[in-house]
Order: C-alpha cells, then sequence, then structure tokens
C-alpha cells in the first residue's frame, strides 16, 4: 500500500510541487486570469505552432522522457499562450509530444501573453538555446528570425546571447551545397569540415571534397589543408585523371583480343612498362588460353 501511495505522488509531477491553488485546469479560470499562471490544459485544446523553428525530434528521446512522465508527471511546464477557446503552444513540442505518448489527458502549462511575433521569436529563440541541435538547424533559425522578424545580426546577438561572429559563423553554412548541409545535420561531417568547404565556391568541386573527406575520414585540419591547396591552384580536382591510351596500345589490344578471343587490356606505368591481363571465367577457358599462347 505504501508503495502505491508513493508511486501516485511521483506521478503527479508538477501538481506535486505546487499547491492546489497554484495549479488549476483550464475550465476553472478566464482569459485574463491564467495569463501568468501555470493551469493544467488537456491536450486536445493545444494547438501547436505551425512555425516551430525545430524540424528533427529524436523519437528515441521522445520515448525515454514519455516513460520519465509516466513515472514523475511533468517537471517543466510547457509555454502557450490563450487563443478563444484553445491554447497556442510556444515552447515545449517535445515535452507535449512525450506527454500524449505517455497517455496522459492533461499537461501543465505556463500561458502568457504574446502577438504573433513575439510568440515566433519566443520559439526561434528557445529553439537556439538548446544543447540538442545540429549547427544547420541552428543557422536555419538565425535566418528565420532575420526573415521574418527583420532582424539584423547585431540584433540577433543580444537576444540569443551570441557573439555576431559566431552568428555569422552559423549562417555561412546556408551556402553549402544542400547535400553537405544534410551531411552535418547526419553527423557524417562536423560544422569544422563544412566551415572550411564554404571557402570553395563551386558547389560540384564542394561534393567532390565532401565525398573525399567521408571516403578517407579526414580531420578538419586535413580538410583546411586541402582546400587551401585547392584554392592556391596546387591542385586542381580531386578525382583522379584520365590516362590518355597511345593508339598503339589500343591496336595491341584489339590485336591480341582478336587472337585470344578474350578482351584484353594492356595498363602501362610510369617507367613505360606495364601489364598485360587476360580474362577468363574456368579452368577449362585458362588451358584453351595456354594452348593459343603456345
Amino acid at each position: 500500500m505504501a508503495k502505491s501511495t508513493k508511486k501516485q505522488r511521483l506521478g503527479r509531477g508538477l501538481s506535486a510541487i505546487l499547491n492546489n491553488n497554484d495549479l488549476t485546469s483550464a475550465e476553472d479560470k478566464g482569459a485574463e486570469s491564467v495569463v501568468g499562471n501555470i493551469i493544467e490544459i488537456p491536450l486536445e485544446n493545444i494547438i501547436t505552432n505551425p512555425h516551430q523553428p525545430r524540424t528533427q525530434f529524436d523519437q528515441e528521446a521522445i520515448e525515454e522522457l514519455a516513460a520519465s512522465i509516466k513515472q514523475l508527471g511533468v517537471i517543466q511546464p510547457i509555454t502557450v499562450r490563450k487563443s478563444g477557446d484553445k491554447f497556442d503552444l510556444i515552447s515545449g513540442e517535445r515535452r507535449l509530444r512525450a506527454t500524449k505518448l505517455a497517455g496522459l489527458k492533461t499537461i501543465p502549462a505556463f500561458v502568457r501573453l504574446a502577438d504573433d511575433r513575439e510568440m515566433l521569436e519566443m520559439a526561434l529563440v528557445e529553439n537556439i538555446q538548446r544543447e540538442d541541435l545540429d549547427p544547420i538547424e541552428i543557422a536555419l533559425s538565425f535566418q528565420a528570425m532575420i526573415d521574418q522578424l527583420n532582424l539584423t545580426q547585431d540584433e540577433m546577438s543580444k537576444r540569443v546571447g551570441k557573439k555576431r561572429s559566431t552568428i555569422t559563423n552559423y549562417l555561412r553554412l546556408l551556402r553549402l551545397d544542400p547535400i553537405i548541409q544534410t551531411g552535418i545535420r547526419d553527423g557524417f561531417i562536423s560544422m569544422g569540415h563544412g566551415r572550411a568547404l564554404i571557402n570553395i565556391e563551386d558547389e560540384a568541386v564542394q561534393l567532390e571534397f565532401y565525398e573525399k573527406i567521408i571516403k578517407d575520414k579526414l580531420s578538419v585540419r586535413q580538410t583546411e589543408d586541402l582546400v587551401k591547396k585547392f584554392r592556391e591552384g596546387k591542385i586542381l580536382s580531386l578525382k583522379p585523371e584520365k590516362k590518355i591510351v597511345p593508339e598503339t596500345i589500343k591496336k595491341l589490344e584489339k590485336d591480341l583480343s582478336g587472337i585470344l578471343g578474350k578482351k584484353v587490356k594492356i595498363s602501362l606505368n610510369a617507367k613505360g612498362g606495364g601489364k598485360l591481363a587476360i580474362p577468363f571465367s574456368t579452368a577449362e577457358e585458362l588451358e584453351n588460353l595456354k594452348n593459343r599462347l603456345q
């Protein structure tokens, strides 16, 4: 019996910390009185933010949070604004998703006043401050603040508490080829690799370097050195140069192929020597080739 009581108290989450007078249902209060308070809101009455800057949610992390909510309840309230008889979600979509997954019907929420601009700005700023965001997601949030809120980089610096140079470095990542941006988001290369590749204007060449970084597991320093050599003209391309086969060698390949009944391949080295490759599929074919060569 004692265990059951303890589990029930843990499961109350935020309501176990606050007094009953502090945490009430949305139906108990009018629009004026709910602002500035934490209230319990039915999940069906919450409208998610269509301008949510976050585009990727770790399902495994949400499932882990849902398991925690089942045991302890929702510890940190989400933030919403009143919109008629509904509530617009400002921040806390991951908590909202986990609460739904946990099977709860309501969630504690802090209600505040916010117009559309303020709502978007709060969502963007909260998103940028998260520790688990990838660099491209942060860059997109910065770009959204520029495009939708008409903020300068200096103004953003003050709002998000980051240096202007840091904001500039993130925004520059958006100049990379979309494939490379996806590579950064998926963790194939780091932001440092991306910053090095920004110095290459040709996106086709960017992709050549991107493929080499992954193939050869280049470090950021190695990538920077390689890009520097390219910009200085010391290397023109990462693609291996196609060797020109002399016409005499082509004729020899054709003649030998006709004699042996197999398409042979002659490869030359820098010293003038080389190899003659004659393919065969069975031991019988090899024996026939030996007889012809004799």
